[in-house]
């Protein structure tokens, strides 16, 4: 969500915290604001919505200070004011945040009652005014910081300036992502490595409860018991991605059509494409035959990557898996065998919810296995394996290669447990993964027809609502479908198993309402056609989404129909996720929608 830059720079700082700010845009955000120090104070410039608005004012009220520290807000208390954008100042302090600080109403109110005067509704100002406070008291912001930090209860990540002291930064690292980097005669501070690309590319992460004092030439860590401690310094990697949007109109666009090309990177990476067998670049922790189940924890489209990979286990490797979405599964104490698995999907590998499931997990004594983007990050450096998706950064909030690439390393975990369990035979091994092989350019095919598509979306943005159907993996993937056209149109949809529509949803349906179907022709392909004849009989624009097979046996003319290239329907749901994205994009574009940055949304979210 927000982003955090801070920079210890030897010219004018605010330039080059706005462009990294510009690097953090994929988050979402409704405000954003520069604070630098000048002639001996606090100098800052604010507003509301997007960065032209920071940058437009920054042209008529330039900051010239070396030192200066940068926010974009995501607002959670407070409207996205001016009043309420970061960073948050008085006369001796400044301070960005990043978090929720979930004890903020009783330190406002002890401070209240002290004399303290606030002047935006944001919890953050409680953290600024107890720095603030210690400082008055202890003339010294290192200890100001020390002694104010453990007051504050909540996930967050901080970053603080101070009056006269030009050549110091601190950071604090509580339940949120923060990493120092490293330059010539420079130090700078950011949310991820991605905002300090253009300046470095060796960084090192805030671990729990740390928190860092920078100056120019040197970066002291201390623990959350304010104990000096060593941290790794590390190579980022995050400058080799390129984060332009080339030829296309939106990111959102550019990383869809990206997605054969890094479907393709992450099978390479999980395969044997010669031998025909799945290769975990890593061994596990665990015996797969001593396994009776696997939890499988995420959120939002995570957590419908774990839906369909739910099918792939019980399939594949006859193991029996319980999914559940992370703000539920982290409170509702569910019992786990000791020594079980439990699989842990995160994008940004920064997600609130998910990382405290893990937690609870590794305390009930589960080994944790991770599929994320960000090798990096708090739910990779916390989890016993790391199961990288290669996809890159992913700068559209609404996620698309991310997850056709969980799904991907997600199958191939799926095949390798069902093969090290004798469940899979060599043979079988072999067959699913010179399926899996040809499923970049299946994507490719599918991308062919996106004029098609686009005309498609076009009539369906129309509507005020929108059903989406589909039955085994195809049914996680129709509720993914409802989850994008909502998230970038603002458009209502919701998403079923085809099975379930007799049972409440066909009352729904009339001549007005599109009902994307999701089906190829499988083994359960006349099922669903039995589901569209229901829909028909009442009158509902059916968009059939198939292969030429099952478009041909349909016995219905749909309203419209989106082709699909003939494949295993194992793995239908990655290459169908391509029309379902398209159908959301161009429906947003359509009706004039920002579709990367949809209203209200972030693309990291590390607060409950």
């Amino acid at each position: 969500m927000c982003g955090i830059v801070g920079i210890l720079a030897t010219e004018a700082a605010a330039p080059q915290v706005v462009e990294s700010l510009k690097r953090l845009e994929y988050r979402g955000y409704d405000s954003a604001g520069v604070a630098a120090l000048e002639d001996g104070g606090i100098a800052r410039v604010r507003a509301e919505g997007k960065l032209k608005n920071l940058t437009q004012k920054l042209q008529s009220h330039a900051l010239l200070g070396h030192t200066a520290i940068g926010h974009t807000r995501w607002a959670t208390h407070g409207k996205p004011t001016e009043d309420n954008a970061h960073p948050h100042a008085t006369d001796r302090v400044a301070i960005v945040h990043n978090g929720i600080i979930e004890n903020f109403r009783e330190l406002r109110l002890e401070l209240e009652k002290e004399g303290v005067i606030f002047s935006s509704e944001t919890d953050t100002e409680v953290a600024l005014h107890l720095v603030d406070r210690e400082l008055r008291k202890l003339k010294d912001p290192v200890k100001a910081v020390a002694a104010a930090l453990p007051r504050l209860k909540g996930a967050f990540a901080l970053g603080f300036i101070f009056s006269g002291f030009e050549d110091l930064m601190i950071g604090a690292r509580q339940g949120a992502p923060l990493a120092v980097g490293y330059g010539e005669g420079e130090m700078y501070l950011g949310s991820d490595a991605l905002a300090l690309a253009p300046f470095t590319d060796t960084v090192t992460y805030l671990e729990e409860g740390d928190w860092a004092v920078l100056s120019r030439n040197d970066v002291i860590f201390y623990d959350r018991t304010n104990a000096v401690v060593k941290r790794t310094k590390q190579k980022s990697g995050a400058g080799a991605y390129s984060i332009d949007k080339g030829n296309h109109r939106h990111f959102m666009a550019k990383e869809i059509a990206e997605q054969p090309e890094v479907v393709g990177r992450t099978l390479a990476h999980y395969l044997d494409m010669g031998l025909g067998e799945v290769r975990l670049p890593t061994p596990m922790p665990f015996d797969w035959k001593s396994l009776d189940r696997i939890t499988i924890t995420a959120c939002g489209t995570a957590c419908f990557s774990g839906m369909i990979a739910k099918y792939w286990f019980e399939r594949f490797a006859r193991l029996a898996v319980d999914i559940d979405v992370a703000s539920e599964f982290r409170y509702r104490e569910a019992p786990l065998q000791k020594n079980g698995l439990a699989i842990f999907i995160s994008q940004s590998g920064e997600t609130a919810d998910t990382l405290a499931g893990l937690r609870y997990a590794k305390e009930q004594g589960q080994h944790i296995v991770s599929v994320v983007n960000v090798p990096t990050s708090t739910i990779a450096r916390e989890s016993d394996v790391v199961i990288p998706t290669l996809a890159g950064p992913e700068i559209g909030v609404a996620s698309t290669k991310a997850f056709t690439c969980q799904l991907t390393a997600l199958a191939c975990l799926a095949i390798a447990a069902g093969r090290a369990r004798g469940v899979l035979s060599e043979t079988q091994e072999r067959r699913l993964v010179t399926d899996l092989i040809a499923v970049p350019a299946l994507m490719v095919e599918a991308l062919k027809g996106e004029h098609a598509i686009e005309q498609v979306a076009h009539d369906m943005a129309k509507a005020t609502d929108v059903l989406y159907l589909g039955r085994g993996t195809n049914f996680p993937l129709a509720l993914e479908g409802a989850l994008k056209l909502k998230e970038i149109s603002y458009i209502h949809a919701e998403g079923y198993a085809a099975g379930e529509l007799k049972h409440g949803p066909i009352a729904l349906i009339d001549e007005s309402l599109p009902v994307i179907v999701l089906a190829p022709h499988d083994a359960i392909y006349e099922k669903t056609v039995s589901n569209m004849q229901e829909v028909a009989a009442r009158g509902g624009r059916i968009i059939l989404i198939s292969d030429h097979a099952g478009l041909s046996e349909a016995g219905l003319k749909p309203h419209a129909m989106i082709e699909m290239p003939k494949q295993n329907p194992d793995f239908a749901a990655i290459v169908y996720s391509v029309p379902v994205q398209l159908l959301a994009y161009h429906a947003a574009v359509a009706l004039g929608k920002d579709v990367d940055q949809p209203r209200n949304l972030a693309k990291s979210v590390t607060v409950e």
